[in-house]
């Protein structure tokens, strides 16, 4: 394994020891969020960092021991430390304080073009699965398009916070926030576009589950992160061909994220 492999692991080290401190700190206030923040926004310029290309194609050709450990691990503290990311956002706003930190700048610069094609217009009906305790997504699609806009998330703290989030800056926003499963959720069945945070683990698992309970013109956008974008994401799956078809990926190097966008089968 040459120097930079080797570099390059040591550096994944490095942030995993970083963000697994920094993550364990929250305590319902904000007195941690400083440290987090810087720590989020290294770890994000430094996996879009493209001059760590070869070296990650090296790691993955060896698969040294520990490797897939270490990118496991990787991706769920840098997942939970981008959630604690929105609730220190959320309490900031909500104490008077709107400051926007790099991390969400990067995110919010690529909602705008997510759909690709599949524009959302005043009368769409968007489901986000992922919603956060900053709902940025549903804002900006509510507050550009006029569309319905309804976000699910596991974590009753962030429902509870997003909320609140959405009170003070879309009063007038067709947005609700809920703490429930998509595939139970009743406005599944009459979404038009529906929205998969990267950070959700079992995203693919949902897509397969609501299949069935959803309209044939629905468009999905799943955002994921493959190979050194998948330190910060999880990775986009194979989907069952006679459910759904891969109708365009939006690719944004300079982005966290990627966007796959799927239409049902029978849709192509």
């Amino acid at each position: 394994m040459t120097g930079g492999a080797s570099g390059l692991l040591l550096l994944m080290e490095r942030h995993l020891r970083r963000l697994r401190a920094c993550g364990g700190q929250y305590d319902g206030t904000t007195r941690h969020s400083a440290e987090l923040e810087r720590a989020v926004g290294d770890y994000s310029a430094f996996v879009t960092d493209t001059r760590h290309h070869d070296a990650w194609a090296e790691l993955e050709r060896a698969t040294p021991p520990g490797f897939g450990d270490l990118v496991g691990e990787l991706r769920v503290v840098s997942a939970r430390c981008a959630s604690l990311m929105e609730k220190y956002r959320a309490l900031r706003l909500l104490a008077g304080d709107p400051a926007t930190a790099g991390y969400f700048a990067n995110v919010e610069s690529g909602i705008e073009a997510e759909f690709g094609a599949f524009g959302l217009t005043s009368s769409s009906s968007v489901l986000l699965v992922g919603s956060g305790a900053f709902p940025m997504t549903p804002l900006l699609i509510g507050g550009r398009t006029g569309a319905r806009v309804v976000g699910l998330d596991i974590d009753e703290e962030a429902v509870v916070l997003g909320r609140r989030v959405v009170a003070a800056l879309g009063p007038g926003l067709d947005i609700r926030l809920e703490r429930e499963p998509a595939q139970e959720s009743a406005f599944t069945a009459g979404a038009s576009h529906v929205i998969f945070s990267s950070t959700v683990s079992v995203k693919y698992e949902i897509l397969r589950a609501i299949h069935a309970r959803t309209g044939d013109d629905v468009v999905v956008a799943m955002r994921y992160g493959d190979r050194f974008k998948s330190l910060f994401n999880y990775p986009r799956e194979e989907v069952d061909s006679a459910m759904w078809t891969l109708a365009e990926q939006v690719l944004r190097p300079e982005h966290v994220f990627d966007v796959a966008l799927y239409v049902k089968a029978t849709h192509r």
